[in-house]
């Protein structure tokens, strides 16, 4: 057996209590487990200062001195403060214990030289160090100290004695006890690229002497981690292409060239052009299209998709859009009603809402093949819809969708048909690359020509008399405003009664103007009446929590107030952003907080004022809240558990991990050369462990 899957308990200082410790609350059930449970900071240990130096406000220190006596203060029944006098001859300071004062006084002796590690602060006018580490001076080597590690612990365990310090000794411990450990990556990977051996970067990272010793070893570890995650994702990639045939597009035919002709609405702009390039070529190439499209709001996403579903059905193919909402799909179809107007070609509707005759109708249709669109919501994939020839398949907003439920829209077909994935929430590449590396990717980056970017300000909730009269002014030059409320899962009841008594306070700032009101909380009917009179132009005002936030389309809405606008991710302020700007009006959106913001909020405001590029912002995101926190990446499933790496701040690394990778899936496409054996062992065992492997892809 392994060493690194031996159980946790059998480690010295371990134990059953403390195995179920680290096994509740980190997750280490193992010797690997635990050797993978990196510091997330080091304090140089090889510097010491006198107490002379020292000021309150440094970091962790250590000075080497004596006690020179100890003093006991009362704190209530049975409880004492202790404090020892400490001096190494250039001044004085106390070192203060508020529990284990008995055992500093039992084992700490007067007169003996100790090496004194902790953080200095001032108490009294002199430096204090509270619960300190103490060492024996004399068997204490300097030059060996290097960096001290630090671990993440919980509030649970630091009480039952499992602090940093405790994790350190059991890593120090096993570290000991490791033979040395097997490679994983092949010497013609690691040479090249000058990464150190496996075993000397895991004991490195732990025990590093220097700076530059620990860069190298994380370096080396990172790149394993995203190197085999980008090795499995295009294997994954791979084996789909080798195994799938797609059906093929050889023809742009009558309905395309119709459309083109006679109903385009608008020219196409240089990247539509483009996509539907890429995606005609892919269509045509006989291999299964995996294709995800980006593009900001308003940039013409479903254009193109309607472009390519037309291509399908000049080849005789039906063709299907999934949409994460009603709301979205009932706009979806409305939008590809408009585009295609008197064309003889049939769409239809498939959500929940859609029941008895006309449900059956619409199932029928598909089987025999009369209906060539189908728009719809999850519904789409239940069992007892069934399709004629289904060829070409959008799923829209993809990150509110688990990639099982991709997956089942292939079995609708003989063989899989050709997939885009569209998203308005841009993600960055590096980020793409690893929640999406088995998609192409296409990027529509230019607006429709006669577009204004919309401009964005920040206004203090203390503000708000001016902000209404600037509302009052655009109401009264024809346009409309979307006014949001933050509605958040945890204060859920509360922001509810938030938006009831806004609603209430607007109706009397606004006596003039008629308002609608949109919660998620409201029965689908209501919600769609009253989103209907505010796309009829009948309200002036929308007052909504951020059910709004994806797919309304009102051209002559050109205000966008968010209130309480710290409590929003960037992602979902951007796309809230997008619902105006989609008119020839220039439209504005209003981000309104308190005066008081932490500095990352204020750092969020201030992106969101200086751009309006989707990517940047989304870049920005990734670097404040990390890619687990990222808009849609935690509940599809698709949420991966590094251990070291940082999906934000390696991009380079993520790039040369997928560059290594390529070239073996190029040069052992099916996974069978002798060469890359340790590589498909080494995959082989990840594969086993508790990372979601197939969810990644």
């Amino acid at each position: 057996m392994d060493i690194l899957s031996q159980d946790i308990k059998f480690l010295p200082g371990v134990g059953p209590n403390r195995k179920k410790m680290l096994s509740n609350e980190l997750g280490i059930e193992t010797y690997g487990d635990l050797l993978e449970y990196y510091p997330y900071k080091y304090v140089d240990r090889s510097k010491v200062y006198t107490i002379h130096e020292l000021t309150g406000d440094m970091p962790f220190v250590q000075v080497v001195g004596r006690i020179m006596s100890f003093e006991a203060f009362p704190m209530g029944p049975r409880k004492e403060r202790v404090v020892a006098h400490f001096t190494d001859g250039t001044a004085i300071c106390d070192l203060t214990w508020f529990n284990g004062g008995k055992y500093a006084k039992q084992n700490y002796k007067v007169g003996i030289d100790y090496l004194v590690f902790g953080k200095p602060t001032v108490f009294n006018n002199r430096i204090n160090f509270t619960h300190p580490d103490l060492d024996d001076a004399s068997k204490v080597d300097l030059s060996t100290m290097g960096l001290q590690p630090y671990y993440n612990t919980t509030e649970k365990m630091k009480k039952s004695g499992l602090n940093s310090r405790a994790i350190e000794r059991l890593t120090k411990t096993l570290i000991e006890k490791l033979p040395t450990l097997p490679e994983t990556i092949p010497e013609f990977i690691s040479h090249p690229l000058h990464l150190v051996g496996r075993d000397d970067a895991l004991r490195t990272v732990h025990y590093p002497q220097n700076a530059k010793d620990l860069e190298r070893a994380r370096l080396r570890l990172k790149f394993e981690e995203l190197f085999f995650i980008q090795l499995n994702i295009l294997r994954y990639a791979s084996d789909q292409r080798r195994k799938y045939r797609g059906y093929i597009f050889s023809k742009v035919g009558e309905v395309f060239n119709t459309f083109y002709s006679k109903y385009l609405p608008f020219p196409l702009t240089g990247a539509q052009k483009r996509v539907i390039r890429e995606i005609r070529v892919d269509t045509g190439s006989g291999r299964q299209m995996n294709r995800l499209l980006q593009g900001d709001v308003g940039s013409g996403k479903t254009l193109v998709a309607l472009m390519s579903m037309l291509i399908a059905i000049d080849n005789g193919y039906q063709a299907c859009i999934m949409a994460p909402t009603e709301i979205l799909a009932e706009q979806h179809l409305q939008t590809i009603m408009g585009f295609l107007k008197d064309m003889d070609i049939r769409v239809a509707l498939l959500t929940g809402i859609v029941k008895g005759k006309r449900r059956e109708e619409v199932l029928e249709g598909l089987l025999d093949g009369t209906i060539q669109i189908l728009v719809g919501t999850h519904a789409v994939i239940e069992d007892t819809v069934q399709f004629a020839r289904l060829g070409f398949v959008v799923v829209d907003e993809q990150h509110r969708f688990g990639v099982a439920q991709r997956a089942k829209l292939w079995s609708k077909s003989a063989n899989p048909p050709h997939v885009l994935v569209m998203t308005a929430t841009p993600i960055p590449r590096t980020l793409a690359m690893t929640l999406y590396g088995d998609l192409d990717v296409s990027v529509i980056d230019e607006l429709p020509p006669g577009r204004k970017p919309v401009r964005t300000t920040h206004v203090f909730d203390t503000r708000m008399t001016s902000l209404y009269d600037g509302i009052r002014q655009q109401i009264n030059e024809g346009r409309q405003v979307y006014i949001v409320f933050p509605l958040i899962e945890e204060s859920e009841k509360s922001d509810l009664k938030n938006l009831e008594d806004g609603f209430e306070v607007l109706k009397e700032a606004f006596p003039e103007f008629r308002l609608s009101k949109v919660h998620g909380r409201m029965k689908p009917k209501d919600k769609e009446e009253e989103m209907q009179r505010f796309v009829k132009g009948e309200t002036q005002i929308l007052v909504a929590t951020t059910v709004i936030e994806v797919g309304v389309n009102v051209p002559n809405a050109s205000v966008m107030v968010i209130l309480e606008a710290q409590r929003f991710g960037l992602a979902q302020l951007h796309q809230l952003r997008g619902r105006v700007g989609r008119g020839a009006d220039q439209s504005f959106c209003i981000l309104v907080t308190p005066y008081k913001l932490s500095e990352e909020t204020r750092k969020r405001i201030d992106i969101m004022c200086d751009t309006n590029d989707g990517f940047r912002i989304a870049e920005a995101d990734l670097k404040l809240r990390g890619p687990g926190d990222l808009e849609g990446t935690q509940q599809s499933g698709m949420a991966f558990d590094l251990k070291i790496a940082d999906i934000a701040r390696d991009g380079q690394i993520v790039q040369l991990a997928r560059d290594e990778a390529q070239k073996i899936i190029d040069d052992d496409p099916e996974c069978k050369s002798e060469k890359y054996a340790l590589l498909w062992f080494r995959l082989r065992q990840l594969r086993k462990t508790n990372i979601n492997w197939a969810a990644i892809s």
